[in-house]
């Protein structure tokens, strides 16, 4: 009996895998073994490794570069799915961007202060290159200011803690012409 309830576990786990991959075969996909995108810290810190694979199966090898200033680091990432779908290290605060109802955005300057207006970063645009920000805050609380091009600027306040990454959508009006 206790061999019956293992093998459902390990049955019910393997489906919610599969379940929860970003990747859905067809059956003319003749059992090719695709997997979700695998992210690193490079050993210098200074960098992660994104390796994904073509549909052929070649791996394809992705370098996003993670900025330090002080203490705290960030990186910027969101673009198209193997991005999107990797799992990346867990910084405290991940910043998204979004235009309209639906368009992600990049090129976004970014300025987080503390209560005190204490700058603790401020990021030119040409390092938000994707439309996800990870910045590694220690626990705190701070305010937000953002700003895409051609776009005003929005502030948004978020309290960190040092258990759990918190996700803020920083979304503009569509724009009208």
């Amino acid at each position: 009996m206790k061999q019956s309830n293992v093998l459902r576990v390990v049955v019910s786990i393997t489906a919610s895998l599969v379940l929860a991959s970003p990747y859905v075969f067809a059956a003319g996909d003749q059992g090719l073994s695709k997997t979700a995108p695998m992210v690193r810290m490079m050993q210098s810190g200074d960098s992660l490794e994104l390796v994904f694979h073509e549909d052929s199966g070649a791996p394809i090898k992705e370098t996003i570069p993670v900025h330090r200033v002080g203490s705290v680091r960030y990186f910027s990432t969101g673009i198209g799915l193997e991005e999107r779908s990797a799992h990346y290290p867990a910084f405290p605060l991940k910043l998204v961007f979004v235009a309209g109802p639906k368009a992600y955005l990049s090129q976004v300057s970014v300025t987080i202060t503390d209560r005190e207006r204490k700058v603790h970063l401020q990021i030119p645009p040409k390092q938000v290159t994707g439309p996800w920000l990870f910045v590694d805050l220690p626990p705190g609380n701070y305010d937000i200011s953002a700003e895409g091009p051609g776009k005003a600027s929005i502030k948004e306040h978020v309290t960190l803690s040092a258990k759990e990454t918190k996700t803020i959508y920083l979304r503009w009006k569509e724009e009208t012409a």
